[in-house]
């Protein structure tokens, strides 16, 4: 047995629940958020939603919460091993480190350009912090000699290269859809949802996603109807069926149909937009 199991059971004991803790918190976040259910105690409007919502809470794709997730499921199996092999800890603080430095980033993000917190975030914000102290308690005996001056240049660069290409994701130098909404955009499409113009799509449609393309990071406030809510081959929604929706996608402006991608200045004449 290791002698920092010895020692510091209760210690490494409570990293590993509070590990624990954490993946059922970041799990339960990712479900609600792939099920398109509402997160409990997170009202329409309150800060925790708006969190949720933004263009910050997913990552490739996939929301943030289950990297997070990922991070406590490395650190438990981590913390485990370091119960017999003393050379798991430097593994588990590099983690716990990395970990840390991301929640900074993100609260960060989450106070001055959100201007709102989530409870769940900031509970998890402080949970890989408190692991990150317990783990500096836990260095076993014989690692005396550790390179503190190695591994944090190391660690440190790290986290600053994977948040350098985070914070580049965020600002739509990979994915215009990731990134800040463009003003025009986001007015025509706000303006398209207020003059009752209909998008009737089907999520396995790769011309509708060309169609949400065009609105970059605005595409979400398009005025889209979902016609095969059950997949392909799936029942169509009774809307399509009431509007004989026959392909996709296909516009309704005005009483008029219009089926093909449509660009936003096309939109922007067939709806009478005028530029803010």
């Amino acid at each position: 047995m290791s002698p920092v199991v010895s020692s510091r059971a209760p210690l490494l004991l409570a990293a590993t629940v509070l590990a624990g803790l954490g993946a059922v918190l970041t799990a339960y976040l990712t479900f609600t958020r792939w099920l398109g259910e509402p997160v409990a105690y997170c009202d329409a409007g309150s800060g925790c939603d708006l969190v949720q919502a933004s263009r910050w809470s997913s990552l490739l794709g996939v929301p943030l919460s289950f990297w997070g997730f990922l991070t406590y499921v490395v650190l438990i199996a981590l913390l485990w091993h370091l119960r017999r092999k003393p050379a798991a800890w430097a593994r588990a603080l590099t983690v716990a480190a990395f970990g840390t430095g991301t929640s900074v980033y993100l609260t960060a993000i989450s106070v001055f350009e959100i201007e709102a917190t989530c409870i769940y975030c900031l509970t998890s914000f402080a949970i890989i912090a408190m692991i990150t102290l317990m783990l500096l308690f836990l260095r076993p005996p014989n690692l005396q000699r550790f390179d503190w001056g190695s591994w944090g240049i190391g660690t440190g660069a790290g986290t600053i290269m994977v948040l350098a290409i985070m914070h580049m994701h965020f600002s739509g130098v990979f994915d215009p859809a990731a990134g800040p909404e463009r003003p025009y955009l986001r007015a025509l499409a706000t303006h398209l949802d207020d003059a009752d113009a209909k998008f009737y799509g089907a999520s396995w449609c790769p011309h509708c996603e060309d169609q949400k393309a065009l609105f970059e990071a605005s595409a979400d406030r398009l005025p889209y109807v979902e016609c095969s809510p059950a997949g392909r081959g799936g029942p169509i929604a009774t809307d399509c069926v009431n509007n004989r929706i026959e392909s996709y996608p296909t516009w309704i402006i005005a009483g008029r149909r219009h089926e093909g991608v449509l660009t936003p200045e096309r939109l922007a004449e067939l709806t009478e937009f005028q530029s803010p």
